[in-house]
């Protein structure tokens, strides 16, 4: 848990995606120093809810890693399209966006209708979610 809290604060948030999901780790020496969460959402394709990488080896490839083997596993699946939720801005929107993921629409006030407490980033409060695409 305390991994997936890495990148979504919200326990209760993260324990209602849970459901059902399906998860892809990555481990280093026994240790799990990545996970991604995916859940599968209308006409086959997936929504993914959570990636988080181990602040220990964050930028050494492991997030990059991981989500590209998460693509071509549900490619090989069958999968067409892959989405997701973002912040409108950080390090997280060119992370996905250097793997291809595109966006799709905006949803306003997400972050402050959703969460009970206020997400900040580099000083400033994320209000709205990003809606990212990425096509198979």
């Amino acid at each position: 848990m305390s991994l997936l809290l890495e990148a979504d604060p919200s326990e209760v948030s993260v324990r209602k995606y849970l459901e059902n999901s399906c998860c892809y780790v990555a481990e280093q020496s026994d240790k799990t120093v990545g996970i991604c969460v995916l859940n599968a959402i209308d006409n086959g394709n997936v929504e993914l809810f959570n990636i988080a990488v181990s602040p220990t080896v964050q930028g050494k490839g492991v997030g990059t890693a991981l989500l590209e083997h998460v693509i071509k596993s549900v490619k090989a699946r069958g999968v067409s399209c892959i989405e997701l939720g973002t912040g409108t801005f950080g390090y997280q929107l060119s992370f996905y966006q250097r793997l291809g993921f595109r966006v799709d629409s905006i949803v306003k006030d997400f972050f402050i209708d959703n969460y009970d407490q206020p997400i900040f980033e580099a000083g400033i409060q994320h209000k709205d979610m990003l809606r990212l695409v990425l096509m198979l």
